[in-house]
């Protein structure tokens, strides 16, 4: 039982640490966000985004679908199309106003919601991480040690989205003429493409 558990943890530290795409985002927003309870319901949906396929990866599930090659294309596809746009959308970003009003960032925060599930369940790399890596390695244990193997995982995903929320929004705090946030997104936007020709190219 405790071999699976930390057998989980060091996993999924191990795909959770490199700053891809999705880790890019949740840092950029972080340090984009006026104060630290504005950003806690993106981290939650990162976390809640990966809690949903690391439980499909370990049911075998997501083995199955992603079996079929043309599942594997239209992941691809979709996932490759998102990241230019995102990428675009970065790019183009500006840190909100001060006076913005309160309907208008209730509006913003669910755009960002809606932005962080999709670039969590839309990410190839993410996707096919969790299935090919925490899904295969899942098949070492059965019921009871299964399960702590996969609460293991879910337990660093959601400590190190919020914590990598903390970490942007402490750096963005120190950033009184914004300047860092605007080269921030900038550098977002590029992460984002680059990703998305890597796909295209290993494709």
């Amino acid at each position: 039982m405790t071999a699976a558990f930390w057998h989980g943890i060091v996993l999924a530290l191990g795909l959770i640490l490199p700053l891809g795409v999705q880790n890019y985002f949740i840092f950029s927003q972080g340090a984009l966000a006026s104060r630290y309870s504005a950003i806690v319901p993106v981290a939650a949906a990162a976390a809640v985004c990966d809690t949903l396929l690391i439980t499909l990866a370990v049911s075998g599930v997501s083995l199955i679908v992603l079996g079929l090659s043309w599942m594997k294309t239209i992941l691809i596809v979709f996932g490759v199309l998102f990241l230019l746009y995102m990428g675009w959308t970065s790019w183009k970003a500006k840190p909100p106003a001060p006076s913005e009003s309160a309907s208008g960032r209730r509006e913003s925060r669910r755009k960002l919601i809606g932005y962080t599930v999709m670039i969590s369940i839309l990410n190839p790399h993410a996707i096919l991480d969790t299935v090919g890596v925490i899904g295969t390695s899942s098949l070492s244990y059965e019921g009871a040690e299964k399960l702590v193997f996969a609460a293991a995982c879910v337990c660093v995903s959601w400590m190190w989205f919020f914590a990598l929320a903390g970490a942007g929004r402490l750096i963005g705090s120190r950033d009184r003429n914004g300047r860092f946030l605007g080269v921030l997104n900038k550098v977002s936007a590029v992460v984002m493409w680059v990703a998305a020709v890597y796909l295209l190219w290993s494709f």
